[in-house]
């Protein structure tokens, strides 16, 4: 019916203007492409700011890197699991890239990143964290 094929239009419509704001596919016709690529970085920014409260570990291990380094990450990669899989996510593209240049802080943030990416999610006694840490250590001999 007419109705039914006005709701398709309006839905594929509605999927560019998504793609465009936070996958980085071009703007659809009839839209401003300025105004979307700012609303684009403002939401990839928020993403960022999220990303960072849920793994303070992230900025802290990045330094000034962490904010450039996640925008460009975002630019073509939609949140898809949660921030937190995101902040996951984030760091498995920054180490497959052997990034940050820093070897040290390569090093935290590959041990961050095994400890969360692990079936279970860290403990939260710093004598547990302790624990699983040995017990890590030791497995990987």
């Amino acid at each position: 019916t007419d109705t039914d094929a006005a709701r398709q239009r309006l839905a594929l419509a509605q999927t560019a203007l998504l793609s465009a704001l936070v996958a980085g596919t071009p703007a659809p016709e009839g839209f401003d492409r300025r105004r979307l690529r700012v609303q684009s970085r403002a939401l990839a920014a928020k993403r960022a700011a999220v990303v960072g409260r849920i793994a303070p570990e992230l900025p802290a291990i990045l330094g000034e890197e962490y904010r450039p380094a996640f925008l460009d990450y975002a630019r073509h990669r939609p949140l898809r699991s949660g921030h937190r899989q995101d902040a996951l996510d984030f760091a498995a593209h920054l180490l497959a890239q052997e990034r940050p240049a820093d070897p040290a802080a390569r090093r935290q943030l590959t041990r961050w990143w095994r400890d969360r990416a692990g079936p279970k999610p860290p403990p939260a006694r710093p004598a547990a964290r302790l624990v699983r840490a040995v017990r890590l250590a030791l497995h990987r001999r």
